[in-house]
């Protein structure tokens, strides 16, 4: 800022005015000013202020990948929440490890996000004395957690893959298996595994069959492998669940390089409503869930609590449940 002030002949406060919107300056000493910031390359540090006015002027989103179209349809929302706001995103992706959300969470910290966007309500304990402690608005997003941290937007994951069990029942499917990983990981996959065999116990079917294929998340390729293991051990089963519609589509492909007719030989279907499911041959029967309106709603429940705090205020912590529909298409 010195060698601005110096290049501009005014003096660092004079600078600093000029570069805060809204300030009393002449446009001839703005335009000065400014022209020896872009000769200069200079970029204001923020971090004094920061401290001062506790306003650091971003917030922090944590998803579990970045290569998952539902997982960006959600910060295409919170984008699109914040913006005009003067507020910037700054994201990360754990990998479905919650000792990486832990890692990502501490370091995001010591740069003073005014809020925080997460994925899930499964957390490690030290990351969850940190969101105790930090005292700024947290939204948990994509699940139901039974101890919220403070605000939600999610859906319970257990009850969609229920829906989905209850419409295959119900459309003559009586030999359901469930294609799932091998881990907790993902903890959402996880509830959608209990759901899975909560409904097969409700609707009094005799057994589950569950194949636990790969480390979360399960790509295409896994999907495929699973299925043949899941008629090679059930040769019975009549139609396979999957935990996304990414592994849904690999069971599919397989099918097809078999032989084996969907939905005439077994029925498949997905989770997640990606556009893969849309563009199959047959199309998949999946569990719909608005991704994009998850992010808008968290956004904008952040923004309203972000508000609250700044005039010294907290709003009650909010639970926010969104809808989720069974599509069901040609793979069943």
């Amino acid at each position: 800022m010195a060698d601005v002030a110096e290049r501009a002949g005014v003096s660092t406060m004079t600078v600093s005015r000029a570069l805060k919107k809204g300030s009393p300056i002449s446009d001839e000493t703005r335009r000065r000013i400014m022209a020896a910031v872009d000769e200069l390359g200079y970029v204001l540090d923020q971090t004094a202020g920061t401290l001062s006015s506790k306003r650091s002027g971003f917030i922090a989103t944590l998803i579990p990948s970045v290569n998952n179209s539902n997982f960006s349809d959600t910060v295409r929302g919170i984008t699109e929440a914040i913006e005009g706001s003067g507020l910037q995103l700054l994201l990360g992706h754990t990998d479905y490890l919650v000792e990486k959300e832990e890692t990502l969470l501490e370091s995001m910290l010591t740069r003073r996000p005014e809020g925080i966007i997460l994925t899930g309500g499964s957390h490690s304990p030290r990351c969850r004395r940190l969101l105790d402690a930090i005292g700024i608005p947290v939204i948990e997003t994509w699940d139901l957690p039974e101890k919220p941290v403070e605000h939600v937007v999610g859906f319970s994951n257990a009850a969609a893959i229920r829906a989905l069990v209850h419409d295959l029942h119900a459309r003559g499917y009586r030999r359901i298996g469930f294609i799932g990983g091998t881990s907790n990981r993902d903890t959402r996959g996880a509830d959608r595994r209990l759901g899975y065999s909560q409904a097969i116990e409700e609707l009094g079917l005799p057994q589950a069959r569950i194949i636990s294929f790969g480390s979360p998340p399960i790509s295409m390729a896994q999907g495929a492998e699973a299925i043949v293991q899941l008629v090679t051990q059930w040769p019975e089963v009549d139609a396979a669940i999957c935990v996304s519609d990414l592994s849904a589509f690999g069971a599919l492909m397989e099918c097809h390089r078999r032989g084996w007719a969907v939905p005439g030989r077994i029925a498949i279907a997905g989770f997640g409503d990606f556009e893969v499911s849309r563009c199959t041959h047959p199309r998949l029967t999946t569990v719909a869930v608005d991704a994009f309106e998850i992010g808008r709603t968290a956004g904008s429940l952040l923004l309203q609590a972000i508000e609250a705090r700044r005039g010294g205020q907290v709003i009650p912590p909010e639970t926010r449940i969104m809808p989720f529909r069974v599509l069901q298409r040609e793979s069943t």
